[in-house]
Order: structure tokens, then C-alpha cells, then sequence
């Protein structure tokens, strides 16, 4: 097993929130000394044709020395979505009985995306 595997392993406490057809899961693994990080993942289920599905994974990986920068440009991006344009959502595509989940539980989904996911994408901040 190579070292990115066995960091993977390493899952110490989990939360997922389902938003339609996309799932973020957040995740806090130890690194091999001992220290804590935060994966937040997206995983998009997409449907071919043929009516097979597959899932495109996208990674952050999250930093204690990073948490405070990060945390105050979050708080301040979505501050700022939301005194401009408010909290009801306006896109078409959106469901307009949409609810938000927020599952404890989350071992079965998991196993469900992973076993599905046919390809990952690492996305780094550059990225955004």
C-alpha cells in the first residue's frame, strides 16, 4: 500500500452535506505524525446515455496553519453573495422544493461513491 493510501485510511471524524445532484463530504484525517487536516470533497453523479452513471470527484485539502485565512475569506465570499443577492436561490436549473441534507451517517454513501467514482480530479486553490 503506498503512503496516499494509507493517508486515506486515516479518517478520524466525517460529515456529508447532499445538495442535489452534487455531495460534499468533509473529512479530518491524521497525517503520519500524528496531526490533523481537512479533506472537503465534491462528488457530482453524472448520467451517460446509456443510463450508466459515474462521479467526478474534486479534492481540497485543508491545513490547520490554513484555517483562519481560509475561514475569513469563506465567511466573507458568502457575506457577500448573500447581502447581494439574498438567500433564495434564482437558477432554473434548481429545484424549487429543494431541502438540504445533512447526514451523520455516512459510510454507506461513501462506499456508494467510491465504488462508482471511475475518475478523480485534484483540485488545488490555483485552480479556483
Amino acid at each position: 500500500m503506498n503512503d496516499n493510501e494509507m493517508m486515506e485510511k486515516e479518517e478520524i471524524f466525517s460529515k456529508v452535506l447532499r445538495a442535489g445532484r452534487r455531495t460534499y463530504f468533509f473529512d479530518v484525517r491524521a497525517t503520519k505524525a500524528g496531526d490533523y487536516y481537512l479533506t472537503i470533497t465534491e462528488s457530482k453523479k453524472f448520467t451517460n446515455d446509456d443510463g450508466s452513471f459515474h462521479y467526478k470527484k474534486h479534492k481540497i485539502y485543508l491545513y490547520k496553519e490554513d484555517f483562519a485565512g481560509f475561514t475569513e475569506i469563506l465567511n466573507e465570499m458568502t457575506h457577500f453573495i448573500v447581502d447581494e443577492k439574498g438567500e433564495e436561490v434564482i437558477s432554473e436549473r434548481h429545484q424549487k422544493d429543494y431541502q438540504k441534507s445533512y447526514d451523520k451517517d455516512i459510510v454507506d454513501t461513501k462506499e456508494e461513491v467510491t465504488a462508482s467514482t471511475e475518475s478523480f480530479t485534484d483540485v488545488s486553490f490555483d485552480d479556483i
